[in-house]
């Protein structure tokens, strides 16, 4: 009798273990899934770097030239928390979002010694290349979209039209100096903090254009 006892103890010692484990078990569970929860539901933030520019500041984004910063706002798209940029670009009436953590690609507007070196630049002679104008054309393209303003006032110097070596120039080659002087211009003019008629008379009056010439558009 006493045995039969012990074993009916021993089983109900077992079964009340095991209900205590499952328990346990379930409590477990309910907290991992709570936890899931939680992670799903958090906003990642963007990684974090230092803001460079502030508002009302004019900054070059290389393929669309001059801009200002209009505002500095936060949005969160696909759970990520991000700060960005509104840049106005008023040649093309365009408005870019630039996130903060892509701010290397802007760069802050030249200064009056760089301006001054593209004027020198601008004085100089073109240079007459002898390659296919599909090659050059391909250059010049890349030269204005890089937003070096040297660059950029290379090409504006070598397609200025107001030369006998590119007196006819072509529809393309119209287009690339338009845009460039057109990009030139405007940091002229911001930098100089000048109208846009007197960064325009500067610039012509380095190239040697006549005044009379038909003005880029």
């Amino acid at each position: 009798m006493r045995k039969k006892n012990k074993k009916k103890k021993t089983k109900k010692l077992v079964k009340k273990k095991s209900v205590k484990i499952e328990k346990k078990q379930i409590s477990l569970k309910k907290s991992n899934a709570d936890v899931e929860k939680i992670v799903i539901k958090k906003i990642k933030k963007q990684p974090t770097e230092k803001r460079i520019y502030n508002i009302n500041d004019f900054v070059v984004y290389p393929k669309h030239g001059v801009g200002k910063i209009l505002a500095i706002e936060k949005a969160v798209i696909g759970d990520i928390d991000i700060n960005f940029y509104k840049v106005f670009i008023d040649k093309d009436k365009l408005t870019l979002t630039i996130p903060i953590n892509q701010q290397s690609n802007l760069r802050a507007i030249s200064s009056i010694n760089q301006i001054n070196k593209c004027i020198s630049i601008l004085k100089t002679k073109p240079k007459i290349k002898r390659t296919m104008w599909s090659r050059r054309s391909q250059e010049y393209e890349q030269k204005i979209n890089s937003g070096k303003i040297y660059e950029l006032a290379e090409v504006v110097k070598d397609l200025n039209k107001n030369t006998s070596a590119i007196a006819d120039q072509s529809y393309s080659e119209r287009q690339l100096f338009e845009k460039a002087y057109d990009r030139l211009h405007s940091e002229f003019e911001a930098v100089l903090k000048v109208p846009a008629e007197e960064a325009r008379k500067k610039m012509d009056k380095a190239l040697g254009r006549n005044q009379e010439l038909e003005e880029p558009k």
